[in-house]
């Protein structure tokens, strides 16, 4: 849950992303590759999760949790991912939406704010009609690794290794959760 604090400042707004937060989104996910780098997590550049962001705007698929006008989280739900085939899903034929450049403010990290978005995730990936939530995480993430983990989500047999130039391959695991058809709680039916 998120804290008493943010609660207590200001209503939290949960939303579909829009072409005019775009420099607000750019702006948090320079802060979060900043943050990852100091970490030794260095997955992100100043190429990902960027070149994809005004595409997951114009189509509907980049959401957002905003503290006042703050965004303080973001995700991208996509039908599809070009790893799915390299993971031993449950049911690989069922439909399935794909979590994809997740991140967190790093202002608002260990507030909760990460299980409150995968359960934001998995309520909208049921409203459009999947049975199953599904990402990948880099091996070397374990922050990720342990709040998917947490919040649910089943490591699948299989790795997707992402080539991402001559020098740099990205080593992927897969996780799925299928309650996407359980029910959960609107937003303002969660003590946030």
């Amino acid at each position: 849950m998120l804290s008493e604090w943010a609660a207590a400042k200001a209503p939290i707004t949960f939303r579909t992303a829009a072409l005019q937060d775009l420099p607000q989104i750019k702006t948090v996910y320079q802060k979060i590759v900043r943050h990852m780098n100091a970490h030794h997590i260095g997955i992100w550049d100043e190429h990902y999760p960027f070149d994809f962001l005004e595409e997951d705007i114009q189509t509907g698929r980049l959401y957002l949790l905003l503290h006042r006008s703050e965004i303080i989280s973001a995700f991208a739900l996509c039908g599809e991912n070009a790893g799915e085939t390299s993971i031993d899903w449950e049911h690989p034929g069922a439909k399935a939406l794909y979590l994809d450049r997740f991140a967190v403010n790093a202002r608002y990290m260990g507030k909760g704010v990460g299980g409150y978005m995968l359960a934001q995730a998995r309520r909208t990936a049921r409203c459009r009609g999947a049975e199953y939530l599904r990402l990948f995480v880099v091996d070397s993430n374990t922050p990720a690794l342990r709040l998917y983990e947490k919040s649910g989500f089943l490591r699948r047999p299989g790795v997707y290794d992402e080539v991402i130039d001559d020098t740099l391959m990205l080593h992927e695991y897969g996780y799925e959760v299928n309650g996407c058809t359980e029910r959960l709680l609107r937003p303002a039916q969660q003590k946030i």
